[in-house]
């Protein structure tokens, strides 16, 4: 399906902004955000879903906006090295399986 869809933004009561996104992701960058999750949690004293653990670390490796760029404006490429996956590829079933022993703990 190649339709465009214009996801909705919802104004929240604290001044934030909320979209909700559809992300196709490689396994071990989930398995990092199910880490990420866990540590937030632990900071937090209570559970922490992935969602908020995006949201945290969105709001933690960027500074925030003081506006929104003029459409014609360009973001600045990120490095390579800010990338989330850095290991070698793996055949799916095996990322599947990793991923689930670290979100788990058991790796």
């Amino acid at each position: 399906m190649s339709d465009r869809v214009t996801p909705a933004i919802h104004a929240l009561p604290d001044g934030e902004a909320e979209i909700a996104v559809v992300l196709r992701l490689p396994w071990e960058d989930v398995a990092r955000l199910g880490q990420d999750a866990g540590r937030l949690a632990t900071q937090m004293q209570r559970p922490v879903t992935l969602d908020e653990a995006v949201s945290h670390r969105l709001r933690s490796t960027r500074p925030a906006a003081a506006h929104a760029k003029p459409a014609g404006e360009q973001p600045a490429a990120m490095p390579s090295s800010a990338s989330v996956s850095s290991l070698p590829s793996r055949p799916p079933a095996e990322q599947a399986r990793q991923a689930i022993e670290r979100i788990n703990g058991s790796a």
